[in-house]
């Protein structure tokens, strides 16, 4: 208990002095006025505190006010009662940064994102119509409100994030109309709407969501308070005609007869014209009635040769008995396997020269050869599986489209279809094919940013697109298509006009091995009517002329509606030897066409005219891309040395002289350069590939960085190994047929790929079947098939999308190690079978996420508008708290611990000067002798606690003799003979005294 009481007295000492209740009235007031501030700020919702738990503290007020007016502040009155406050204020500042403060910001500003379905079930009027009711909208909105806009369809596109203004022209976002997945739309839209405003979403779609799951996005809209409305798009087709499918024989032989079934379903009966299509040639045409429902129609077939056979089965029907025409046509394909074949790919623009040596000692090393021109080269891989090995012969990349390059590498990778490409001056690098997925496939990259003969090249582009229909969205393409095509160290950038920022750099030179981090900024451009060529002009020559590149460059694509660049500008692209090349796109007239073909005839450069096909614009600016790339071509005489071993150079020790190639750079291994250059005399290190081979997937590719042709290997036309040579190299790559037991059938059940292998090998055993399935977008799906019955296995795997589908599957089982391959086609969107809309999906996400269902009058929707509701956002303030206390915490200090002389301070303030004073240090010393006596006394009066007994160890501290009560002041010092004594010589005497006397 005694030392409960000792603890208790040290936190709580006894008073020195009395305590009144009128003590108690400061504490009370701070309490009051504490608690009232911190309920004040939280009902105003200025601040609010996220711990108010830690408001707690506030007790320990009471022990600071018990410490002060207990005595043991020794302060005055007035200036204890400053301290006093000072000290509360500091503990209630603590208390609240406790309390985790946060500033409450209160926006009454609406964010407003409108989704518009642009899917392919919805028809271009009621696209048209919802457009119009968005602008109707935005324009009756409140000024300060935001409104922004997005389209959707397979996958959303934002075509202005929300603001104030509404600068909405024309459509500019182009997006898959193949589906429409209104998960991915609201997702998207809710991740533009800013945290700081109230926020809602308006959705005018039909409701057929074909793709993705609403009840997840719901969720966590409403969790945000995200209100969405719905606007419903009405239709109900009542006729409708439209094919199903098309069954084709999975396996077949020459010579047999077999069938082609066409299944037809309709709403209503009717009849039309069914015709059945071999490869674009007509081989069955018949007039037919058909029923409400399914109706099934046959058609014999006789193949008589190897090959590939694609079939196209159409309806024609009255218009009046049809509403959606594009679910009238099916596809499908049927592979007869044969004599494998060598496919030769050649430039639409290029000579004969380039490949008929080559095709003629294929044919004499007993090679069947088929030629034909890029522009015909097939988009799809079965297409593709008749040829042993494929061959592109100086092609440029510009001469394919994606889609025919994506079957190129699925006919490689999964089918093992050899592929080869041969040098010139529009292949490899300098043809474009830099960071394309031809690139992936090949043993070579060409990307040569360690070769020290190849110069830099600089590129500027300048876009003025968004004048017409989804100009912004071409804008982005090319230029990302452009940037692929030059090598890391080539540097490129990009300008623009932003309805904001004016003309400026998307980005300014940037070496295009940043491609991964240019791209986000060429997505997220905003891209304007631009005013002038001008300014972006002489930012663009700016900017080349600090680079340091070699070859320098600027393409411009454009309507040509900007005023033109003044004469002394162009003057200035021609002295600093900087081409510029145009391209018109759909210009307004002759003085638009005029002006860009100025601009490019002036420095040197080309001029484009580009009018209703803007699918040219990405080769267009591919070719532009090129100009930097020529470098890459070595027009030099080379004798080439062997490298790898390889069974391509059996029976050949040597071979004859090569007079030019193109740069590139060997993949390390497995990649194996059978065919070298001969070191540089500055870089005995470095060796540039001939001929390099690799094993990529199933199939085998190679590089021949010179060409075979009269051009650069004239030599090798007399060679006496130049067709064994070509045989070698071709039968090296080419596929290697093998005669298999596992028979693959696919085909489609509603919205999934059924996927079926059968084994008819002579032995029966358990086999691990695994099948990957390739399809649209470049998306690919692998599943493991289950057994299903003896011998028998079997998938299901959903589709996403329409197009072509190939499927690839292997089986391992004991020694067995087979594949198999098939495919089907999907022939139009599934949002081609949605014959009304779907109102019910539409009202479940309004009314789950505390929406309406509007009614599509802009008057009506407007006025009936929930009640607004401000929206409150808050942020830690934490540091100016912090910084509070910084300042008080040294106001408290000097409170207690600095006394201020007022009489000097006004003196000093009001130019008042003290009399000059008469007072000796004699003086001094008696009147200190005078407050000693006084405090002596004092202490006599409050005698002190006894001292505690100390051990016998302890020493006994000295004892210094006390003053008397009534100690008289020392007598002055005589005067000493000769005059009087100075003061200091006083104080130094008495110094002296006081040294002398013994110490006790």
């Amino acid at each position: 208990m005694t030392s409960l009481r000792r603890f208790l007295l040290t936190l709580f000492p006894p008073p020195r002095k009395p305590v009144t209740w009128r003590a108690g009235i400061s504490l009370a007031v701070f309490a009051v006025l504490f608690a009232g501030t911190v309920i004040g700020l939280e009902l105003s919702h200025t601040l609010l505190f996220s711990r108010p738990a830690a408001f707690g503290l506030s007790i320990f007020a009471g022990w600071l006010w018990w410490l002060h007016v207990a005595g043991y502040a020794g302060l005055p009155a007035v200036r204890g009662e400053v301290a006093l406050w000072t000290r509360l204020l500091l503990f209630a500042l603590m208390v609240m940064v406790l309390a985790e403060p946060r500033a409450v910001r209160t926006r009454d500003v609406v964010s407003t994102m409108y989704l518009v379905d642009v899917s392919d079930s919805i028809r271009h009027d009621s696209v048209d119509a919802a457009t119009k009711y968005v602008i109707d909208s935005v324009e009756k909105k409140p000024k300060n409100d935001e409104a922004g806009l997005l389209i959707f369809g397979k996958t959303p596109a934002v075509e202005l994030p929300p603001r104030v203004s509404f600068p909405y022209e024309a459509r500019n976002s182009q997006v898959s109309g193949g589906a429409t997945n209104i998960e991915q739309a609201l997702s998207l839209a809710a991740a533009m709407l800013p945290d700081d405003n109230q926020s809602k979403l308006v959705v005018i779609s039909d409701g057929v969501q074909t793709e993705g799951n609403l009840s997840r996005v719901l969720d966590d809209l409403k969790s945000r308070g995200i209100s969405v409305d719905v606007l419903p798009v009405d239709y109900s087709y009542d006729k409708e005609v439209w094919l199903e499918r098309l069954d084709l024989p999975q396996q077949v032989k020459l010579g047999e007869t077999y069938e082609a079934a066409m299944v037809l379903s309709s709403l209503n009966e009717g009849q039309g014209k069914l015709t059945l299509r071999e490869n674009g040639q007509t081989i069955a045409e018949q007039n037919i009635k058909y029923q409400p429902g399914k109706n099934r129609y046959t058609v014999p077939l006789a193949l008589r040769s190897a090959g590939y056979y694609e079939y196209t089965a159409t309806i024609e029907v009255d218009r009046t008995e049809d509403s959606l025409p594009q679910n009238n046509t099916v596809l499908g394909y049927i592979f007869v396997e044969g004599e494998g074949k060598v496919l030769l790919v050649t430039d639409p623009a290029g000579k004969v020269d380039d490949w008929q040596p080559l095709v003629k000692t294929l044919e004499e090393a007993e090679r069947s050869v088929e030629v034909i021109s890029a522009f015909d080269f097939p988009s799809e891989t079965p297409a593709l599986m008749p040829y042993d090995a494929i061959i592109f012969c100086n092609v440029p990349y510009d001469a394919f489209g994606i889609d025919q390059l994506n079957g190129l590498k699925e006919a490689v990778y999964n089918v093992g279809v050899g592929f080869m490409m041969i040098g010139g001056k529009n292949s490899f690098g300098a043809g474009g094919w830099h960071r394309t997925v031809v690139e992936e496939i090949l043993p070579v990259t060409m990307d040569i940013s360690n070769k020290k003969v190849l110069p830099k090249g600089a590129l500027a582009i300048i876009l003025h697109t968004c004048e017409f229909a989804d100009g912004n969205t071409w804008a982005k393409r090319i230029s990302k298509q452009a940037i692929k095509v030059l090598s890391a160290q080539d540097e490129v950038g990009m300008l623009a006009y932003d309805f904001q920022n004016g003309e400026d750099w998307l980005f300014e030179l940037t070496p295009a091995g940043e491609y991964e981090k240019l791209v986000p900024l060429i997505e997220g451009a905003q891209i304007g009517d631009m005013p002038s060529f001008q300014s972006t002009m002489e930012m663009g020559l700016a900017g080349l002329k600090k680079s340091d590149a070699a070859t320098k460059h600027m393409i411009i694509i454009s309507d040509g509606d900007p005023s033109p660049p003044t004469p002394m500008l162009m003057q200035d692209f021609v002295d600093a030897k900087i081409s510029v090349s145009t391209v018109a796109v759909y210009p307004h007239g002759g003085v638009e066409q005029q002006s860009l073909q100025t601009i490019a005839n002036i420095t040197g450069g080309r001029y484009y005219f580009v009018n209703e096909n803007p699918e040219v614009l990405p080769a267009i600016f591919i070719k532009e891309s090129k100009t930097l790339k020529r470098s890459m071509v070595q027009n030099k005489t080379i004798a080439p040395q062997l490298g790898f071993p390889s069974p391509v150079m059996k029976g050949i020790t040597g071979v004859p002289k090569l007079h030019g190639y193109v740069l590139t750079n060997a993949k390390p291994a497995p990649a194996m350069t059978i065919l070298n250059a001969p070191p540089e005399a500055e870089d005995p290190g470095q060796q540039d590939p001939i001929l390099v081979v690799w094993q990529h997937g199933l199939g085998k590719t190679a590089a021949f960085t010179s060409d075979l042709s009269p051009n650069w290997a004239a030599d090798w036309q007399s060679w006496e190994h130049y067709q064994a040579f070509v045989k070698q190299l071709i039968t090296d790559i080419s596929r290697v047929r093998k005669q298999g037991s596992l028979r693959l059938s696919s085909y489609t059940n509603g919205g999934e790929a059924v996927i079926v292998v059968e084994d008819f090998h002579s032995e029966e055993q358990f086999l691990e079947v695994n099948a990957k399935l390739n399809g649209p977008g470049g998306k690919s799906e692998s599943v493991r098939l289950k057994q299903v019955a003896p011998r028998r296995y079997q998938a299901n795997v959903p589709l996403w999308g329409h197009g072509r589908y190939h499927v690839s599957s292997t089986g391992k089982g004991g020694d067995r190690d087979e594949t198999a391959f098939g495919g089907f086609i999907v022939p139009y969107s599934p949002e081609y079978l949605r014959f009304r809309s779907n109102r019910q999906t539409l009202s479940d996400i309004a009314s789950r996420t505390g929406g309406r269902v509007l009614s599509g009058t802009v008057a009506e929707d407007t006025q009936s508008k929930a009640e607004r509701v401000p929206k409150r956002t808050s942020r830690p303030i934490f540091d100016w708290f912090l910084m509070a206390l910084a300042i008080l915490l040294p106001l408290d200090v000097a409170v207690r611990r600095i006394q201020l002389d007022w009489s000097a301070i006004w003196q000093t303030l009001t130019w008042r000067k003290r009399a000059p004073t008469t007072a000796t240090m004699g003086t001094l010393l008696d009147r200190k002798a005078q407050v000693q006596s006084a405090l002596q006394a004092r202490k006599e009066e409050r005698p002190m606690p006894p001292p505690k007994p100390t051990t016998s160890t302890s020493k006994p501290r000295p004892q210094w003799p006390k003053p008397e009560a009534a100690a008289k002041p020392p007598e002055a010092p005589p005067p000493t003979p000769g005059g009087a004594m100075s003061t200091t010589e006083r104080l130094l005497k008495l110094k002296k005294q006081r040294e002398d006397e013994p110490k006790e």
